[in-house]
């Protein structure tokens, strides 16, 4: 059976970027993906962008391309990030601009664009879901449909290395090389679901092997200043083991990616995703030896 290797970089806009550097480096990726956006950053990004156009995208990826982009391209690994904010197309202008000032020739990258909605809602009298009024009582600065894993599939599918885009869903940063990868059809809702899940136990990089977990004199993680974050052995029927680098800091247990499996996730029979309707009733996570989670079971329902 096929199994590819994803690494998680980061799980916020203002993560280390040593782990990233240490998973491409030493462990045998076929991809790596930063997660590095939040609401509030698409929101601090979007005026970034209306004080300078060719602004807008994270401010630390230059930072983070000059440490991994080389070790990457050498390794074959490939690159998807949402660090592309409110402006994926001057995110790729600059990694290409720290390409070309490392000599690094011929990297093909990808922007998916469609996520920013503002130009769509301005001035419509749309209610207000969390209070009395409409949109026309307030002046947005930020509004952004989550976009789901295809159109980063369909990159990866034209030979894309390097891939940015806005705002996603967190799982579909690592969902989209799993449907280019394995060839998942787009109405296949059980393999869907469960790279889904998987991608969600990943997203939050340093949460999972520990750093959500740690609580100091009760529950006690080793070497959180070397924090190793965790990378997917995934398999093309959506089962998957979890693990990190040998040797890095950190832990991985059955507590830890119990926990992850429940943020941010409201109802856990329906993970409402752009691809799928996620069920982890039915998610199985199982110890299978020091920093090794074997993930199966979600189930799907039509998005």
């Amino acid at each position: 059976m096929k199994t590819i290797r994803i690494g998680a970089g980061a799980g916020f806009a203002g993560d280390r970027i040593e782990p990233a550097v240490e998973l491409v480096e030493q462990g045998e990726l076929d991809f790596l993906c930063f997660e590095c956006l939040a609401e509030r950053t698409i929101a601090l990004a979007q005026l970034a962008r209306q004080r300078d156009p060719a602004a807008g995208y994270d401010p630390r990826l230059e930072r983070r391309m000059r440490a991994v982009l080389g070790p990457a391209m050498a390794r074959g690994v490939r690159i998807v990030s949402n660090m592309g904010a409110a402006n994926p197309l001057a995110a790729m202008e600059a990694a290409l601009a720290v390409a070309r000032e490392q000599g690094l020739t011929g990297i093909r990258m990808a922007a998916v664009l469609g996520d920013d909605v503002l130009a769509s809602i301005a001035g419509e009298d749309l209610p207000l879901l969390d209070r009395a009024g409409s949109l026309l009582d307030l002046k947005p600065i930020s509004a952004n449909a989550y976009l789901g894993a295809f159109p980063i599939a369909q990159a990866l599918a034209e030979g894309a290395q390097v891939i940015f885009t806005g705002r996603v869903c967190d799982p579909a940063l690592f969902l989209g090389p799993m449907i280019h990868a394995f060839g998942w059809a787009e109405d296949d809702w059980t393999r869907l679901a469960r790279g889904t899940a998987i991608g969600h136990l990943l997203e939050c990089a340093g949460q999972l092997t520990g750093g959500y977990f740690a609580d100091p004199g009760y529950n006690d993680v080793p070497g959180l200043a070397r924090l190793g974050f965790p990378l997917a052995e995934v398999n093309e029927d959506g089962t998957a083991m979890l693990t990190k680098v040998a040797g890095t800091g950190g832990r991985l247990s059955l507590a830890n990616a119990r926990e992850q499996a429940m943020y941010e996730i409201l109802d856990p029979a329906r993970y409402l995703q752009a691809d799928v309707v996620a069920d982890f009733t039915t998610l199985n996570l199982a110890e299978a030896g020091p920093d090794r989670i074997a993930v199966s079971g979600a189930t799907g329902h039509p998005r």
